[in-house]
């Protein structure tokens, strides 16, 4: 994958690293409070889509305040990762999501 080049929805697939996508959030789930490590930590999960299909979107801590139903949002360096039985995105550690227009 070359740094910089834009995915699609459709293209994305399990344990994928080096994501960069844009994405409309539809939907907000939920937000999720866990302890690891003993310190708490916060995750919302999110519907992001784009004109290929919808994915589950992890969206971390700093950056649950920062987003809201119907922003479109570019994630760099991303990764897709399975959770529940089910393809998740985010931005995760290493990535960032920014809003875009």
């Amino acid at each position: 994958m070359k740094i910089g080049v834009m995915m699609k929805i459709s293209e994305l697939k399990p344990e994928q690293r080096g994501v960069n996508i844009v994405v409309k959030v539809t939907e907000i789930l939920g937000i999720r409070e866990f302890s690891e490590s003993g310190k708490k930590r916060w995750v919302a999960t999110a519907i992001a889509e784009d004109d290929t299909g919808k994915i589950k979107l992890a969206v971390w801590e700093g950056d649950i305040k920062e987003i809201k139903v119907g922003d479109k949002i570019k994630i760099t360096n991303g990764f897709v990762n399975e959770f529940q039985g089910e393809m998740q995105l985010t931005a995760g550690k290493y990535g960032k999501i920014e809003l875009v227009n």
